[in-house]
């Protein structure tokens, strides 16, 4: 297939930028969003945890099934139709969801959605690289980069505005102004790298793909809420997992039509690259389940407070990721140096946060934490999509891209079900170590009894205290995952090393 170059300069450049940061931020943000207004969305339709989950887990399923497969649909329809549908397909399922009258309803389109949503991603990454010249790859990240990194905080900013003030319908809606605007421009302005190229489908490798990653979503996604390899679901869907992807590997490196190009895993910073992409999900995503919880179960922040707390990150975010990207651009630093610098900020970040997590945390005592946190974020991900795309021929970026950000996706999935899990489990280690030292032959609970009892019986005055212990324990297991967070970060930050750096004086062509 023939390459022609799509550099763009000017006013089209910025038109271009701004379309596909745009649509970045739709996805990004959506992801995050429906978590704060889950609970209201219940409540409305009045279904379990269990079942409302859903609406979350069916996007996200959805969601890393299509993004391994965009290049092929890109290459098979040419992007910019491809990018301009899926901006189409997920402002529709967008107005779809908001009035969805029923659960189920809503669950279909969220799964749309999705599917919508998938190709938005790392098809906007794959855009701004050839958009930009291979001398500005740093600024072209660095745009990226505030749509990915700075959306994961502004979701819960505005679903906890949403939810204080309006309803959730509202969180889906507000995306249909923006998704119109942004399929305009797109597909006005954006021009197609190359012309579409028909391509037969390997439906046997596509089918195992969507076996093997919808399963493994599952599981990450259901397990702590079925106690995991306990229930026999959990057992079955991992076994799937297995053979759907092991099959998934053996057909694709033996296909002459592959749906997704596995080879470009040969090259030692697409690997490296997304398993640290994985890594930077880790991070990224983890703290975005975990601190809003902490804020507003432990802490009684209401939703737009927790979410404007996060925002303190992101501020540190849009700060200095511009900086980095200059940097990071004109090699002025080489990008391996500045991710190892950014995973260690994130780790003392991590540690840090644990530290001052206690019952009585005040929002003063939380902005240190998340400024290094932010700084930290800024320093990885532009040098490290430089170092990653930076080093490919031209057509291998849109695989190279996929990979990286399916990659992150996954990262988020498994740093979700793993803190989950270690904080559901440590609740409960730390409540039975709690509760068991609290006897009335320990004088301070014997004087707390006594006091707290005033005069109602002694039965409203263990209710207190269990319920002083439960808190406790829960911040406790608060300030432990953070820890964990902290603990895998700098553990596979030397994964660096493998990195090559990236050429910034030519653009390889493959």
């Amino acid at each position: 297939m023939e390459q022609r170059v799509v550099v763009e300069h000017g006013l089209r450049r910025v038109i271009v930028s701004v379309a596909v940061i745009a649509a970045t931020l739709l996805e990004i943000i959506d992801t995050t969003i429906v978590n704060v207004s889950l609970p209201n969305i219940q409540g409305n339709f009045g279904v379990a945890v269990d079942e409302g989950a859903w609406i979350v887990t069916g996007y996200i399923i959805a969601n890393v099934v299509v993004i391994p497969i965009t290049p092929w649909l890109a290459a098979r329809f040419g992007r910019r139709q491809y990018f301009f549908a899926s901006i189409v397909i997920f402002t529709i399922a967008s107005l779809m969801c908001g009035l969805s009258g029923s659960f189920g309803q809503l669950v279909f389109w969220r799964v749309v959605q999705g599917l919508g949503g998938g190709g938005l991603i790392s098809t906007s990454q794959a855009i701004l690289r050839d958009t930009y010249t291979l001398q500005e790859q740093g600024q072209a990240q660095g745009i990226f980069a505030m749509g990915v990194i700075v959306g994961p905080a502004l979701g819960p900013v505005l679903g906890g505005w949403i939810t204080d003030n309006w309803n959730w319908h509202w969180i889906f809606f507000i995306n249909l102004p923006v998704g119109i605007v942004a399929g305009a421009l797109i597909w006005t302005y954006l021009r197609n790298p190359a012309d579409p190229q028909y391509r037969r489908l390997d439906w046997i490798g596509l089918i195992l793909l969507a076996i093997g990653l919808g399963s493994m979503q599952y599981v990450l996604e259901q397990g702590q809420q079925y106690d995991w390899f306990d229930d026999e679901r959990i057992r079955l869907f991992t076994l799937t997992t297995i053979a759907g992807l092991g099959s998934f590997v053996w057909w694709t490196l033996r296909s002459t039509i592959p749906v997704v190009d596995l080879h470009v895993l040969r090259l030692r910073q697409v690997a490296a690259g997304s398993v640290l992409g994985a890594v930077l999900g880790v991070s990224l995503y983890g703290s975005i389940i975990i601190l809003p919880q902490y804020l507003q179960n432990s802490l009684d922040f209401t939703a737009t407070l927790s979410g404007l707390t996060i925002m303190v990150r992101a501020g540190a975010i849009m700060l200095f990721t511009p900086i980095t990207a200059a940097l990071a651009g004109r090699g002025v630093i080489d990008p391996r140096i500045s991710v190892a610098v950014g995973f260690v900020l994130l780790a003392v970040s991590n540690w840090m946060l644990a530290n001052v997590t206690t019952p009585q945390s005040e929002f003063g005592s939380l902005v240190l934490p998340l400024i290094i946190s932010g700084i930290g974020l800024s320093q990885i991900f532009v040098p490290l999509s430089v170092a990653v795309l930076g080093g490919v021929p031209s057509s291998a970026v849109a695989s190279t891209s996929a990979f990286f950000n399916l990659s992150r996706q996954v990262g988020g999935s498994i740093a979700t079900a793993v803190l989950i899990t270690l904080l559901v489990r440590g609740m409960t280690v730390h409540q039975t170590e709690l509760a068991s030292a609290q006897t009335l032959a320990h004088p301070a609970t014997a004087q707390y009894i006594a006091a707290a009892g005033n005069g109602q019986g002694s039965s409203d005055a263990l209710q207190r205290l269990g319920n002083l212990v439960d808190g406790q324990a829960a911040v406790q297991s608060y300030a432990d995952t953070s820890r964990w967070v902290a603990i895998i970060t700098i553990s596979l930050a030397p994964l660096v090393l493998l990195l090559n750096r990236p050429r910034l004086h030519a653009r390889a062509e493959g």
